[in-house]
């Protein structure tokens, strides 16, 4: 991982008439404040990046379907800049995924059918902090494995 990403491990509880899947507690490690939850759905093979938040952190998981996140580190002052990070959330296992601000992320869809992302932000969304670039500026391996 990279530095100041923190990997959460989260429950899924069955019952006969359905799950309950926790996403987020005010006490969990990775919290930092609340703004707001968004969800973002992305098909399976299409990818969505590159973004770079300067202040928001971001809490993901992914409670349906399945995705490939991709990230890189440019923060001048990290002791992983330069390095990229992939990784695949799902159900199984089903954990939160905690990113700083300064790292660039894309995401891919996995599954067939809903690829659903939840994102737990401590700030409310603001076009201001986010910078973007396309696909093609940042080299990375989107392939499956």
């Amino acid at each position: 991982m990279l530095a100041g990403m923190i990997k959460t491990d989260l429950k899924i509880i069955n019952t006969e008439s359905g799950s309950v899947y926790h996403g987020m507690k005010n006490k969990d490690k990775g919290y930092n404040g609340f703004g707001e939850v968004y969800f973002s759905t992305i098909k399976k093979g299409a990818i969505r990046a590159w973004k770079m938040h300067k202040r928001m952190y971001l809490n993901l998981f992914v409670p349906v379907g399945k995705v490939q996140l991709c990230f890189l580190d440019d923060r001048k002052d990290s002791i992983t800049n330069g390095l990229a990070y992939r990784l695949i959330l799902s159900q199984n296992p089903y954990y939160r995924l905690t990113v700083p601000p300064g790292i660039w992320f894309g995401f891919q869809g996995v599954s067939d059918g809903l690829n659903l992302i939840c994102n737990v932000a401590n700030i409310i969304h603001d076009p201001f902090e986010i910078l973007r670039k396309e696909i093609c500026e940042i080299e990375m391996d989107w392939s499956l494995e």
